[in-house]
């Protein structure tokens, strides 16, 4: 098949899904101090605990609520 016969399969080319300006645009690079990498790093560590604890929390709530419900439903 020729590229008119994929399009008009409604096939498209990976080449023609690419945004030409993305790759155009170049991005500064963007340094930083160590200092401000470990308190972001810091910064994603406590988002971490805080996600673990919520998570704990919830399979707690889990836990409860499944035990409440097969006692109460007999």
């Amino acid at each position: 098949m020729d590229s008119k016969e994929l399009f008009e399969n409604n096939c498209l080319l990976l080449c023609w899904l690419e945004d030409e300006e993305q790759f155009d645009a170049h991005q500064p690079v963007q340094r930083k101090d160590l200092t401000v990498l470990l308190a972001e790093l810091e910064d994603i560590k406590n988002r971490i605990n805080d996600i673990s604890a919520k998570e704990w929390h919830l399979a707690k709530l889990m836990k409860f609520h499944k035990a409440n419900f097969s006692t109460t439903t007999h």
